[in-house]
């Protein structure tokens, strides 16, 4: 079916596109190559267009994350436009964790005027000539699956389309397409496209029927295999699918540096969160979903072990260097994959074997989780507040209505997520800042949800948290913060004390480079865009303060921010 549009421009006409391709919001950080798209819009909205809705957001940091936060909740991606080269420059963190992460995102930037005069939209300010590159794509091309410039009117619906389609195939990951302001300030009379779109659209796919039976005898050869995942729970449908292999064979279910909610965490067969603990017992390992199923500097399986890895991309092409290996890689759409696995494995198995190895796992999961709440009230009079207390406190509040983005502190051995979509982790590749867009981005995916933001008090640095806190407050966007605050970048610590715990740079004075000290008021930031903020040292107010804040949100729909001041490490 063909649709026309009245438009005046190419930025009218791009806008409309994006509106009719389910582009909910366009999340811009603006600069003068915004001046057709600023138009356009004003020009929509004076007819009632109101999608894609437009978000100010004044720093990029926060910009990709909420483009990302939308989508991780959704699947849909989402447009987010920044400023030329200097924008993108900025953006470029977000980026990385957003290709890392496998999120899907219309990524994308003005074009610095191409034309020195002579047309609508040419040179007139004094930054038109610096802010021009040669090669404008090049600052993000190793992270995205595509780039592109529009380069007239004629080809804008094939642009889009394309772009569009290339970002939600498999393996998903950002593309950028960067809009010269020449071209989005042509004028037009009518814009005709097709609706719904024509581009191409691969369909889910499944391993080959030979590979998933080799994998199938494997496992049930296996007297102690044990499935390690970080991020199978980006397709919520997947997790059902998990549950029904891993309660076939009996199958425990480690969440090693997990991104997802991946398998119900109060599931007898979810394992724990660390899979050293697990590789010198195990036979066989089915790696699904993890690009560091473990680290080989410190423990890898033992060498007889067999290894199954499962994934949409399961060499993680995109990476240099990444040297698990594999007895059989099952490459395809997860959910079907495990679900073929779970046909192929259900004949195959030991009904007595498998018995004995549910009730060892189940035991070991109840000790787990014993163990790990014995040692949060164990902490709870500790002053300064322990990490595991607050988490525990955290986690106390965490319900199938919840949804929680951590960035770093939040112990997950101190909650519980059992619904596929209610706990997210920031991408491995710790372009920090993440988690406060991120968060915003959830809220507008899920306005029905409360939704917490767990961060350190460097991630919450890195987040631009005035820009963020402004766009809660000017969109109404209401979610709780919660800042871990130790005074220093921990896993700069750590990683000193472990190339050298014995160096006088861990046993002698202050670290350099690594403390945050004196630590700024950080509930005074959310203060000051409106929002109920407070401090609190007293391990015995912590849970009446969590209270309080969720009601502000739940309640008054205001965003709140917890200041805690933590152990400094």
């Amino acid at each position: 079916m063909t649709k026309k549009a009245n438009v005046e421009t190419t930025a009218e006409a791009y806008l409309e596109l994006l509106a009719a391709r389910g582009i909910d919001y366009f999340f811009g950080n603006a600069g003068t190559d915004f001046a057709p798209i600023i138009e356009a819009y004003t020009r929509r909205r004076a007819r009632g267009q109101l999608l894609p809705r437009p978000v100010t957001v004044p720093h990029e940091v926060p910009a990709v994350a909420m483009a990302h936060g939308y989508a991780m909740v959704t699947g849909r991606p989402q447009a987010v436009m920044v400023h030329v080269i200097v924008g993108t420059a900025n953006a470029l963190g977000g980026v990385i964790n957003a290709a890392r992460g496998g999120v899907p995102m219309l990524f994308t930037a003005g074009r610095n005027p191409i034309t020195e005069a002579g047309f609508r939209g040419s040179r007139e300010r004094q930054i038109h000539w610096a802010q021009e590159s040669f090669d404008q794509g090049a600052i993000v091309r190793e992270f995205v699956k595509w780039d592109y410039e529009l380069r007239n009117f004629a080809q804008l619906e094939t642009v889009v389309d394309r772009a569009l389609a290339i970002t939600r195939a498999e393996p998903q990951a950002p593309v950028y397409l960067t809009l010269p302001r020449e071209v989005l300030a042509e004028r037009h009379d009518s814009f005709e496209y097709a609706d719904p779109s024509r581009a191409p659209r691969p369909g889910d796919v499944v391993a080959a029927p030979e590979a998933i039976d080799e994998a199938a005898r494997i496992l049930a050869a296996a007297k102690n295999p044990v499935v390690i995942t970080k991020a199978l729970g980006r397709d919520p449908r997947a997790v059902e699918a998990m549950v029904k292999l891993a309660e076939v064979a009996a199958l425990p279910v480690v969440d090693h540096f997990h991104t997802h909610v991946n398998f119900p965490q109060d599931h007898p067969l979810h394992a724990g969160y660390d899979s050293a603990p697990h590789l010198d017992a195990a036979d066989a390992l089915v790696v699904i979903e993890s690009d560091a199923p473990w680290f080989p500097q410190l423990k890898s399986p033992r060498p007889d072990a067999k290894l199954v890895q499962i994934g949409v991309d399961p060499l993680f092409s995109r990476y240099p260097i990444r040297g698990f290996g594999a007895d059989v890689a099952l490459a395809g759409t997860v959910r079907l994959t495990l679900a073929a696995l779970t046909d192929a494995l259900r004949s195959r198995v030991d009904a007595r074997q498998v018995g004995e190895r549910r009730t060892r796992w189940q035991a070991d999961h109840a000790r787990q989780r014993a163990a790990w709440a014995a040692a949060a009230q164990g902490l709870q009079n500790d002053r300064p507040i322990d990490m595991a207390w607050l988490s525990r406190c955290v986690g106390d509040q965490v319900d199938e209505g919840t949804i929680v983005v951590n960035e770093y502190d939040l112990d997950p051995r101190q909650a519980c997520f059992r619904a596929p979509g209610t706990y997210f982790n920031g991408p491995a590749s710790s372009s920090l800042g993440w988690g406060l867009g991120a968060a915003l981005g959830a809220k507008l995916a899920a306005p029905d949800k409360t939704v917490i933001c767990t961060v350190g008090d460097g991630a919450y640095i890195f987040g631009a948290p005035t820009a963020a806190h402004f766009v809660a407050r000017a969109y109404d966007v209401p979610v709780l913060f919660i800042v871990f605050n130790n005074r220093a970048w921990n896993a700069v610590k750590r990683a000193v004390r472990d190339l050298a715990p014995d160096g006088s740079r861990a046993t002698t004075g202050p670290m350099v480079l690594s403390d945050l000290e004196p630590a700024p008021d950080y509930e005074l930031v959310c203060q000051a865009s409106g929002g109920h903020a407070e401090r609190v040292e007293d391990p015995a107010a912590l849970p009446d303060a969590l209270a309080r804040a969720l009601k502000v949100v739940r309640e008054e729909k205001r965003q709140a921010l917890l200041n805690v001041i933590c152990k400094k490490p």
